[in-house]
């Protein structure tokens, strides 16, 4: 099961996707869904412990057009901070 939560009250916090818990292929169907419901300049952080999403989140942002602006790994999570960008068409 997945969570969405805000990290702090501030404007500038990213939301924050939980996807610990969800193995290959959905924490980056979930990330794609949710990154489609927020606007270009919104921030996006998403954690992650299946092991594919340390190469599928970066390679499907890349190809999308939104910006990794920092990828980072403790222990087995993955945290992917997105900025929101116009999805390349």
């Amino acid at each position: 099961m997945s969570s969405i939560s805000y990290s702090d009250c501030s404007a500038d916090a990213p939301l924050v996707l939980d996807l610990r818990e969800l193995r290959c292929p959905m924490p980056l169907l979930k990330t794609r869904q949710q990154l489609r419901q927020l606007s270009p300049g919104q921030r996006l952080k998403v954690l992650a412990s299946d092991p594919g999403s340390a190469r599928d989140i970066p390679a499907w942002l890349r190809h999308t057009g939104h910006q990794l602006v920092q990828s980072t790994q403790q222990s087995d999570v993955f945290e992917f901070l997105i900025l929101v960008q116009e999805e390349k068409k």
